[in-house]
């Protein structure tokens, strides 16, 4: 798939809120308290393969390897490896061994965790590695160093156009039931709990930007749950799916409904983009004639294109489909962060 991020090195500044939360939740990538497993963990890349390191809590991780390069950058969307690893005696470097033994997909346990479905993955290849966080030492057949990279999606801060219905620019929560503004940061905050426009829309394009918290010890649906709802009827998954497969209960799925064409979820404490087009079904006389359809890019690359969406998703309102609705943010329980969000009318 062509590559659709600007890719940089290390050195990227981020856009910070100024608190965290406790608990093993961290909400600031600025944070002095974040643990080293925060500096291991992320995406590393040399020419024609990719790393994705997944923080699992207490120093240990899984590595997934792709050939070709990154999700979205070259992966040949089919072979994988799976690397186990743990932090060294010295607290500032990792390494890694080729995954083995039982393991099941997001098991608690690290040395039970599988980061793919099938275990072992179709492709796996006997690597060992170490990182110090900067870079990957990659060793199989021949030696390859990867490099630490932060990629940016391509409509990262992308300015409302003219006539947009501009629902959050950091200024006021005036657009949302519900949700807290940060005074410090700017930031729209669920603190947790569902938000709801108080506008209702039909058919839209939409941009929207969030971060994920940090939350290694969280497994499955406890790693920043959140969703993404289409006039509150069509949940988009928001959750912390980085390295995962990919499945339609996970970052850009349709939940239950649709699994995202690529995973392309970017390491937790990393500002991301959902640009949607949305197209409402429509009722006559009562029956729904034509379902709603949606193209989504999750971090500027497709990950559904006209998809047909043939009914509600769970945690829906009530009214049947076809009529219009708020947009709603999922809470969760967990400490979801929003900018930049915008939304252009269509007929």
């Amino acid at each position: 798939m062509k590559q659709q991020w600007m890719t940089c090195l290390l050195a990227v500044v981020l856009t910070a809120p100024v608190y965290a939360q406790g608990n093993g939740v961290w909400t600031n990538p600025q944070d002095k308290a974040l643990p080293v497993d925060f500096t291991i963990q992320g995406e590393y890349s040399a020419d024609h393969i990719g790393v994705q390191v997944i923080a699992l809590d207490k120093g240990m991780f899984q590595a997934v390897v792709y050939p070709g390069g990154l999700p979205g950058a070259g992966w040949d969307g089919k072979n994988k490896s799976i690397l186990a690893g743990k932090l060294d005696d010295n607290k500032k470097t990792a390494t890694f061994a080729a995954a083995t033994g039982n393991r099941k997909y997001l098991a608690g346990p690290a040395e039970q965790f599988s980061a793919t479905r099938k275990f072992p993955p179709v492709g796996q290849m006997n690597y060992s590695a170490t990182t110090d966080g900067t870079s990957f030492k990659l060793m199989g057949k021949e030696e390859t160093t990867l490099k630490k990279v932060e990629r940016k999606s391509d409509t990262l801060m992308l300015k409302a156009p003219e006539g947009a219905v501009v629902l959050f620019d950091g200024t006021s929560k005036d657009a949302w039931n519900g949700g807290r503004l940060d005074e410090t940061t700017k930031l729209l905050n669920t603190d947790g709990k569902d938000i709801l426009t108080k506008q209702k829309f039909n058919n839209y394009h939409m941009h929207v930007e969030f971060m994920l918290p940090f939350k290694p010890s969280g497994r499955g649906q406890g790693r920043g749950n959140s969703g993404f709802y289409q006039v509150h009827h069509y949940e988009v998954q928001i959750l912390d799916s980085f390295g995962l497969d990919g499945a339609n209960n996970e970052c850009g799925g349709v939940y239950t409904k649709a699994e995202p064409k690529v995973n392309m979820c970017a390491p937790p404490l990393m500002w991301q983009t959902y640009d949607v087009e949305f197209t409402n079904a429509v009722v006559e006389n009562g029956k729904k004639v034509k379902n709603a359809v949606m193209t989504l890019k999750h971090n500027g690359v497709v990950i559904h294109d006209k998809l047909e969406i043939n009914g509600k998703t769970g945690g829906s309102r009530n009214d049947p489909e076809g009529t219009p609705g708020p947009i709603l943010l999922q809470g969760h329980g967990n400490p979801l962060q929003y900018r930049n969000i915008w939304v252009v009318e269509k007929k």
